[in-house]
């Protein structure tokens, strides 16, 4: 009895871990994207106010999207280590997210029968 409490102390601690990195995985990429839109901003008004370029000549300025561009590549592989390719292109997924959505719909349906 005691040596099955431990084994679910043990799926618990792993399950908060996995749940750690994945919300730091999404504050990563809300960052990520929040800077970017920030930085981008700054750059196209800063030098549309100078009356130099228009915003078109600087959209196409790679300072607006070399940010974007080194940065994403961080999170891409932030990303790969928190839920890894096989996580989206394996078969065990595929059946993982089956499992998922019918149980959701299963869910659905019994709040929508019951009332």
């Amino acid at each position: 009895m005691m040596e099955n409490k431990f084994t679910e102390e043990q799926r618990y601690l792993k399950a908060k871990k996995r749940v750690k990195e994945i919300k730091g995985f999404y504050a990563h990429f809300i960052v990520y994207i929040l800077v970017n839109i920030f930085l981008s901003s700054i750059i196209i008004f800063g030098k549309m106010h100078d009356g130099t370029e228009s915003f078109f000549e600087v959209i196409n300025d790679f300072g607006v999207y070399s940010t974007w561009i080194f940065w994403g590549i961080g999170v891409f592989f932030h990303w790969l280590g928190v839920f890894g390719v096989g996580n989206v292109v394996s078969k065990s997924w595929e059946e993982r997210k089956i499992k998922e959505i019918m149980q959701q719909e299963e869910e659905k349906n019994k709040r929508l029968f019951n009332k």
